[in-house]
């Protein structure tokens, strides 16, 4: 193995800077990912815990749409504070705060017994989870420039379906054999079990991360300067925007571009996730240990489909039309689904073939959007767009379960979300352009 003295800023040495960036990966990427599998597990939990609160509350659908989307509404508002503050404070006191204080709301969750109670938790879990997301992005560019980025970022988010693999089984095991114990239904005991790991690994935060590479103590001072030369030497895939700052950031059109394709994109992708479990249950599994386990299998389709993905859109330079490709094949499966006319087996291919596409699509995104945006503005440009983007699935849910409601069927609802996958790729296609490859590097 190559010694620390031996590191080289030189950015041809491609085998050092593998050997180095690797080592980075394994010191901060597993641990970001158990964090994000504890998050979305909290997020989306209560599209099964619903299967078994309709037996003990007298709570309607709509009730379940309203309370799954008021969550970002929560998120919205405290998303771009969250992240500039991180900027001033630091990573570790910022996931200090959100996770221990998101747990003790997800475990409160437990114990509503009204809508009034379940919105307002639901609410305050977005606004105390506020800020987590973007603020890892923001994390992962102080330690990887552009060319590496597509493929961490795509790792990071194979969180997401690495905890809606584990969701179904684990959600629907829980609500099956604890129901009743010591008084308490299944459902109480999931939000109970899946809240008070989020407080835990707060403060595992706190004392295990590094702010920046710079303070790094399982670093040496060679490892640094060649992450320091690295990144500023970073040469975009895509053509940047010239921000100073903040101020300048927020007059910019195109982010507001960026945060209407996010927008599509997660109204599209959260109300599949949330409405999963009950479209499996229409197919006519009754069991809910097997609706869990067949919720996994675009779960596991879009976990190779990032990984993939990811290293190919590195590999060639190239984001945008990768992100197509992602939104395009979630669309075919929603047809897939859409004409399968209840064949248990055409509607797994099509949901497996959906869950490969939207699940790839995200990460693709955020590497292009954070190519997009200045170092300067990065932090408030991350937060923004997924603030604003985040709004998709406070809307998405209400306004597909109304249509279903009010047509008797789910069709229309579908059609609606493959034009939202359609319309985010066309325009990200629009709204960001190709770095000219004869720029200086930044």
């Amino acid at each position: 193995m190559t010694s620390a003295s031996t590191i080289s800023t030189d950015e041809g040495d491609d085998r050092v800077a593998a050997q180095l960036y690797s080592k980075v990966g394994w010191r901060i990427l597993p641990f970001l990912m158990l964090c994000y599998v504890v998050a979305f597990l909290d997020r989306i939990n209560i599209g099964y815990a619903q299967l078994q609160m309709k037996q003990t509350l007298t709570f309607s659908d709509a009730t379940y749409g309203f309370g799954a989307g008021i969550f970002f509404v929560g998120y919205f508002l405290f998303e771009v504070p969250s992240n500039l503050l991180l900027e001033r404070i630091g990573v570790r006191k910022t996931l200090l705060r959100i996770m221990f204080l998101w747990g003790i709301a997800a475990v409160a969750m437990a114990f509503v017994q009204t809508p009034t109670q379940f919105y307002v938790l639901r609410f305050l879990l977005g606004v105390l989870e506020a800020g987590f997301f973007p603020g890892i992005i923001l994390y992962l560019t102080y330690w990887y420039p552009s060319a590496r980025r597509g493929q961490i970022i795509a790792m990071f988010m194979t969180a997401t379906a690495i905890a809606s693999v584990l969701a179904g089984p684990l959600s629907g095991g829980t609500m099956q054999y604890l129901n009743d114990i010591r008084g308490w239904h299944g459902w109480q005991w999931l939000f109970i079990s899946q809240g008070i790991p989020a407080s835990i690994l707060g403060l595992v935060a706190f004392f295990y991360l590094q702010d920046k590479p710079e303070d790094a103590t399982w670093l040496t001072a060679d490892e640094k300067t060649a992450l320091r030369y690295q990144l500023e030497h970073d040469h975009k895939d895509v053509e940047a925007s010239s921000h100073a700052n903040f101020w300048q950031m927020i007059q910019d059109p195109k982010v507001y571009g960026l945060s209407f394709t996010y927008f599509l994109l997660l109204g599209a992708t959260y109300t599949m996730v949330f409405w999963i479990p009950t479209l499996i249950k229409s197919w006519g599994v009754a069991d809910l240990l097997h609706v869990g386990l067949l919720a996994t299998l675009p779960q596991i389709a879009g976990i190779i489909g990032t990984v993939l993905m990811g290293r190919h859109s590195d590999k060639t330079r190239e984001r945008r039309w990768h992100y197509v490709t992602c939104v395009v094949v979630a669309s075919i499966g929603l047809i897939i689904i859409s004409f399968s006319h209840g064949n248990l087996l055409a509607s797994v291919i099509g949901l497996t073939l959906a869950g490969l596409g939207f699940v790839s699509a995200t990460p693709l995104f955020f590497t292009t959007t954070t190519e997009y945006l200045s170092r300067a503005s990065a932090a408030g440009g991350i937060a923004l767009i997924s603030s604003l983007g985040n709004l998709g699935p406070a809307v998405a849910p209400s306004v597909t379960g109304y249509i279903t409601a009010t047509t008797g069927s789910s069709l229309y609802s579908t059609y609606l979300i493959v034009a939202a996958y359609i319309l985010s790729g066309l325009l990200l296609l629009t709204i960001v352009k190709v770095a000219d490859p004869n720029d200086a590097k930044s």
